[in-house]
């Protein structure tokens, strides 16, 4: 007879890395508190790891033991379950981007939804709500200079345009100014003098 910490874990091994576990997504394999028990045991074992409270995932196998899921496949989960949309941080763009020599201490992705924190392992993840207008353009480079440039703020941003100007293709900048309709009034202010200055060269 199959228990529940079994067919718990067989459920769980069926998933994509990355793919996250709650006891209300597993009833179906047996009542709330074996479910909660089952869940307590597999963690203590070392077969699921706890990502947050009440949130869990599967270790990944490898020939050297076993890892994390990938924080890129927590988070593409992330955004295939909940709906939600996630970029990148501002601080992570601007840092990408050339814009600043900083690393920031954990990995820090902007959310639409609530802000939370994950451990994956040894590494710490948040997610950090902000407005939407933050997260146009999730995964293009002209989305995460249009992040960078909110990050770093209105004292800095007609140096930051100058720098990206050079960075990014026409096309990219054509994509960087169209976000401009849904950004704070000094962003679009100096997206649209770029534009302009652009437009005569």
């Amino acid at each position: 007879m199959t228990t529940t910490s079994q067919a718990i874990k067989a459920y769980a091994e069926a998933l994509p890395e990355g793919a996250t576990l709650s006891a209300r997504e597993l009833l179906h394999l047996g009542e709330r508190a074996a479910v909660d028990q089952a869940l307590s045991r597999l963690v203590k074992r070392g077969e699921l790891m706890r990502v947050r409270r009440g949130l869990f995932a599967l270790p990944v196998k490898t020939r050297f033991g076993k890892r994390a899921p990938s924080v890129g496949a927590v988070v593409e989960n992330i955004v295939r379950t909940t709906g939600e949309r996630v970029s990148i941080s501002g601080a992570s763009a601007a840092n990408i981007l050339g814009l600043s020599t900083q690393n920031p201490a954990r990995q820090i992705f902007w959310t639409s939804g609530p802000s939370r924190r994950l451990k994956l392992g040894a590494q710490e993840v948040e997610l950090r709500h902000v407005p939407n207008w933050q997260l146009r353009a999730p995964d293009s480079r002209a989305g995460h200079a249009f992040r960078a440039l909110a990050y770093l703020g209105k004292s800095e941003a007609r140096d930051t345009l100058m720098r990206l100007k050079s960075q990014l293709s026409e096309e990219e900048r054509r994509e960087l100014f169209g976000l401009r309709a849904s950004a704070p009034i000094w962003m679009a202010k100096e997206l649209s003098s770029l534009a302009v200055s652009d437009s005569t060269q």
